[in-house]
């Protein structure tokens, strides 16, 4: 065990010993100075019961901190427990994206029984906040922000963000703003401390900033935030007033949601609406995601017995040919996934666009060439020289067959590596997510058309040697 984890573990402990005490002054305390994700931890480990006396600390801020870093579920159903002043008090002085995603998941009776209870300003930005998108910057920005005029001093802007910043979450980038809020520019805080308390914020704001559209798609917001290095990026309406900022953290929450739904969708798995774990999604909804593309594609596989149904003369000649069947559907379902995989993660990545599909088609053939010949070679040895126990057509040496059997499989992994590259890229083009056009889609079609290469070569060496 390393110094790291024993101390993990020391403070775990202590956090315990605090919460056991049941004393809400130091559990306070210990809710300021210990790490968030070290909180959840332990907290998860308690009863909704226990979870909710801890949260009712002396300060409500910290209270509404720890509460806000629960998992969704947790909260809500902690929130049907609460009474109703207390839960107002709460939600107010949650983070805005956090409340607002909690407000969405409540009932319609419940929102309209909490609504009295919270004052105007939270009233006005949960509403706001809730009638965005789930997938757009609105969906997911925060009002957790810090603004100053334009025409302030430094030291007038030090103090409005030091009279804001108690309700801030973050308070790295201080937005300017004119007196209708439209966006300015941005100064950081150790702009402002390093300069003259009388020197004007016009003098040292950046008008030169990377901002995001209120309706623009939440992957390219957080896109922008992992390009350009941001803590958080403003969010800006029609009118370029600023209306929120999304902060890293929710860029991060993107990015690990789209990755996972890209997955899924690789994996020929149907994207879920719930963020719970493999062990608490219900074996039904498991079967529900995964029978229509497994049956879809179980059903497109059927080809593949007409194909060999079609060539049995040929097996019953070569029953050689059996041998490195599966192999060759091995190889081919392989290099296509492969292939997909590498275009995919660059079309996310905006490395390559469907414009580029001639020089990636190109590439691809360049690459499967090389490929084709290593595998080819490694089964032309295997076939030639350690194979002795099958029948063969007379006519016909292992050195021939062998040369047979390499060559269709070196033209299956050059067919699969264009398929597997170019099905991504027709499905982007198609206005689709590439990802769709993914493993178990181009296994099943390679699948296919390796057969088809693969018993044609046979069938014309067969013909050739009668």
């Amino acid at each position: 065990m390393d110094m790291e984890d024993y101390e993990l573990i020391e403070s775990h402990k202590e956090l315990k010993l605090v919460l056991e005490k049941d004393s809400q002054d130091e559990i306070a305390e210990a809710f300021e100075n210990y790490p968030p994700a070290t909180i959840i931890e332990i907290l998860e480990t308690y009863q909704l019961t226990d979870i909710v006396r801890f949260i009712k600390t002396p300060n409500i801020e910290i209270g509404a901190k720890v509460f806000s870093y629960l998992s969704l579920d947790t909260q809500y159903e902690i929130f049907k427990v609460l009474d109703k002043k207390f839960a107002a008090d709460l939600f107010a002085s949650m983070y805005s994206d956090v409340r607002a995603d909690l407000y969405q998941e409540m009932s319609n009776e419940e929102q309209i029984d909490l609504i009295p209870y919270l004052d105007k300003k939270t009233r006005e930005d949960i509403i706001v906040l809730s009638s965005y998108p789930p997938e757009t910057a609105g969906g997911i920005m925060n009002t957790d922000f810090a603004t100053i005029l334009i025409n302030m001093t430094c030291q007038q802007a030090i103090a409005k963000i030091r009279h804001d910043a108690p309700s801030q979450k973050m308070i790295y980038y201080i937005y300017v703003v004119n007196d209708d809020m439209e966006m300015l520019g941005i100064v950081t805080i150790k702009n402002l401390i390093m300069s003259h308390p009388k020197d004007i914020v016009r003098d040292i704001v950046n008008d030169h900033f990377v901002y995001a559209h209120v309706n623009e798609d939440r992957e390219s917001v957080a896109m922008k935030i992992e390009k350009h290095d941001l803590v958080a990026i403003p969010v800006l309406n029609t009118r370029n007033q600023l209306v929120g900022i999304v902060s890293h953290e929710e860029a991060i929450d993107v990015i690990r949601a789209e990755h996972t739904e890209d997955m899924e969708k690789f994996m020929g798995i149907s994207p879920s609406e719930q963020e719970d774990t493999y062990l608490k999604i219900s074996t039904f909804k498991h079967f529900q995601r995964r029978v229509v593309w497994l049956v879809s594609l179980a059903a497109v596989g059927l080809i593949s017995g007409l194909i060999i149904h079609k060539y049995q003369n040929v097996l019953e000649q070569l029953i050689i040919l059996a041998l490195y069947m599966p192999m060759m559907t091995a190889t081919g379902g392989n290099t296509g996934s492969q292939a997909a995989t590498l275009v995919i993660r660059s079309l996310a990545l905006g490395d390559i666009d469907e414009k580029d599909w001639f020089h990636i088609l190109f590439k691809e053939m360049k690459i499967s060439f090389l490929l084709s010949f290593c595998v080819g070679g490694l089964i032309f040895i295997k076939v030639a020289f350690f194979t002795t126990m099958s029948l063969l057509p007379p006519n016909m040496t292992f050195s021939f067959i062998a040369f047979v059997i390499s060559l269709a499989i070196g033209l299956q992994v050059i067919s699969s590596a264009l398929i597997g590259a170019g099905l991504p890229i027709l499905v982007n083009r198609l206005g689709g997510d590439p990802a769709v056009a993914a493993s178990p889609a181009i296994t099943t079609t390679v699948d296919i058309t390796g057969l088809l290469i693969y018993f044609a070569v046979a069938s014309y060496a067969l013909e050739l040697s009668l």
